[in-house]
């Protein structure tokens, strides 16, 4: 586990110490080679301190206090009274950058939200740049939520905005052990996930909760059991893994691969999803990420990245080129209902690589790949439930199918939960599960939503919504609604103003749309417009191609897999709501066309399954107006959308309103 700060200690301890004995503790703490820039900023941060905390009474500092989910330390912690104040130094600087800015923002922000101790603190970020002028007395911008915007100060400054702020808010006093005991206990994305499991940290340090983890653990666990098993035994099996949304089937799985990779690196564990943003996604961070912790080229970087987290349809070529048994022993397959079935598969393989004689399903051929082994290897497939969104995904079936007529050889361990609704939505698929010889395990289902750490009854609340219970879809969104802020609105202007305003520090947004969307084009959403996921997803507000510019859409395809703090929906009349039920529609040339095929129905209402919990946060839902002298957009094909969220109970956004934190 990480150390909670290199160096704490009560005020007037910290004030009656030398500068030597407060620099020696943080300098063997620090278990990296001590740079004089390092060791200089220590330096000056300390005066500054002493000076400041003289005439402070009663509290506790900490350097380097640690912010795990985001891999950094903040350079002071102050807690006196009940107030949490994060400080960030600029040693040298003159100004207060906005990258700076943003940085202690997104620390006070965490420890608010992660750090169980400072839920109900009030927590003040500043920026000091030591070389900056005397400021003036700034006014304090408080959201609901009791973090304040950063302030800017001088070191001349810090004295009377910590004297300012106790004297102006009312709080409670703050044991400091038990404060520092807490824990903290982060919800990352899956992309700050994947990167500090990289890094070797361990999925309890990541978890939100000791539920989470140990949910976690226990699947990760029993995975290990039945690999460490499968080798002694020389048996080959799989395992099929499922999960509620937002469970964190693909942590899961990442957490499997790199338990294997770093553990056991002759068996060559991988990664493998047919998700291509999500792959794309993922190898860019780790990348960059490895890139600047070891400071190696990115190139090199991605090179060692790949061979972690591969695109499944190049694992599969690859197996088609070699004959020979691949040298992964251990592969994870994200998403595995939706590998492609037989039709799909062949018609590719035939057009796009040249194989006439391909006639088979991926399914059939992903496994036939692994029995190539003589001895031992493993297949852990993730399963998502109502994630199946394109034409040609083979779902959960093809898998038993293949399992039972052509692998009856292997041993097949199956979540206890597979044969719920979620997962089983043809008879097919029952059928073919009531033939295979399995053994069901309670540890293989992931029961605890991680994604929201605001709302785990999201997912409740949308699956009530695109099924058409307004009733339910109401008091499931009165259950969230304080801590999840849901909003309706008819101008797109609105809806970006409402994520601008309501994202704070480096809290991602988006707009985001079902790539079936085509006549939001008027209203300057082009959904043929194709995102560069890794752009979209990682570059910073000064990119047009970020989600943070609000130009880019992204359709349920770029998502999947993905999320952002905070969504705007664009909903268009693909889906739409019609006397009393839902009705599915694709654009075609020049006039809607009514989708009356189950399957495209299916894939129709899980795209916007999909785009309805990729929020962490919140979100605001966009209907246009329509207009009554286009054809292919009347207004009746959004109004009863509309007026069907509203009896879900969404509020209605005005132009005029603020973010939902106040600010």
């Amino acid at each position: 586990m990480l150390q909670t700060a290199y160096y704490e200690a009560d005020l007037a301890t910290f004030c009656h110490s030398s500068e030597n004995e407060v620099l020696g503790e943080l300098t063997a703490r620090h278990s990296f080679a001590l740079e004089n820039q390092q060791r200089y900023a220590w330096q000056q941060q300390i005066t500054i301190l002493k000076i400041a905390l003289a005439s402070v009474i009663t509290g506790r500092i900490y350097f380097e206090f640690s912010i795990p989910r985001m891999g950094k330390r903040a350079d002071v912690v102050l807690l006196i009274r009940g107030v949490v104040f994060v400080i960030e130094f600029k040693v040298g600087s003159d100004t207060f950058d906005h990258a700076a800015l943003e940085q202690v923002h997104d620390y006070a922000l965490d420890l608010k939200n992660f750090h169980k101790g400072s839920h109900n603190a009030t927590v003040l970020p500043i920026l000091i740049a030591t070389n900056a002028e005397n400021q003036k007395s700034p006014t304090y911008c408080w959201a609901d939520d009791s973090v304040a915007k950063p302030v800017c100060a001088a070191p001349s400054n810090l004295t009377g905005i910590i004297e300012s702020v106790l004297a102006q808010t009312q709080t409670f006093q703050i044991d400091h052990s038990q404060w520092s005991r807490s824990g903290y206990q982060p919800t990352p994305t899956i992309v700050e996930a994947a990167q500090a499991l990289y890094r070797n940290h361990d999925v309890s340090e990541i978890a939100r909760s000791g539920a989470d983890a140990e949910n976690l653990g226990r699947t990760t666990d029993r995975i290990n059991e039945l690999i460490e098993n499968a080798k002694a035994t020389s048996r080959k099996a799989i395992c099929f893994v499922t999960g509620v949304p937002g469970a964190g089937k693909t942590l899961a799985g990442l957490n499997i691969a790199t338990t294997r990779v770093l553990g056991h690196a002759d068996e060559h564990a991988v990664f493998l999803s047919g998700n291509g943003p999500l792959v794309d996604v993922l190898r860019e961070a780790l990348a960059r990420d490895q890139a600047i912790r070891e400071n190696v080229p990115k190139k090199d970087a991605a090179r060692k990245v790949s061979g972690f987290v591969q695109n499944i349809h190049h694992f599969r070529d690859e197996a088609l080129r070699d004959p020979k048994a691949p040298v992964e022993r251990v592969v994870i397959f994200d998403e595995a209902q939706r590998a492609w079935n037989r039709d799909q598969a062949s018609k590719f393989m035939r057009q796009k690589r040249d194989h006439a004689d391909f006639d088979m399903s991926e399914p059939a051929f992903l496994v036939g790949a692994m029995d190539r082994h003589e001895s031992w290897c493993v297949i852990v497939c993730l399963i998502g439930g109502g994630q199946e969104i394109n034409t040609g995904e083979a779902g959960l079936a093809e898998w038993v199918t293949v399992m039972g007529e052509q692998f009856a050889h292997w041993d097949v361990h199956l979540s206890s939960r597979l044969d719920d609704p979620d997962y089983i939505w043809d008879s097919e698929t029952s059928a073919a599960l009531k033939k295979v010889v399995a053994t069901k395990d309670e540890a293989l289902h992931l029961s605890v939503s991680m994604r929201s750490f605001r709302a785990e009854s999201l997912s409740e609340f949308v699956g009530h919504l695109i099924e058409n219970r307004p009733m339910d879809a109401r008091l499931a969104y009165e259950k969230i609604a304080d801590r999840y802020p849901i909003e309706l609105t008819r101008d797109l202007g609105t809806a970006r103003q409402w994520l601008r305003d309501t994202a704070r520090g480096s809290e991602r947004f988006g707009l985001i749309a079902s790539s079936g969307a085509n006549r939001l084009r008027p209203e300057g959403i082009f959904m043929k417009s194709q995102i560069d996921a890794p752009v979209w997803f990682l570059n910073d507000r000064t990119d047009v191609r970020s989600s943070y510019y609000l130009e880019e859409v992204a359709s349920e395809f770029d998502i999947q897999g993905l999320e952002l703090d905070w969504a705007g929906v664009c909903w268009d009349a693909d889906y739409r709501y019609d006397a009393g039920s839902w009705k599915h529609y694709s654009f075609r040339g020049t006039k809607w066309q009514r989708s009356n095929a189950t399957e495209r129905q299916l894939f129709l209402k899980n795209a916007y399954r999909v785009i309805l919990t990729r929020a962490r946060q919140g979100m605001v839902i966009f209907v246009p107006l329509g207009s009554p002298t286009d054809p292919t957009r009347p207004c009746a094909y959004y109004d009863q959308t509309f007026d069907y969220l509203l009896s879900c109970g969404l509020p209605q956004l005005s132009n005029g309103d603020a973010g939902w934190l106040g600010e």
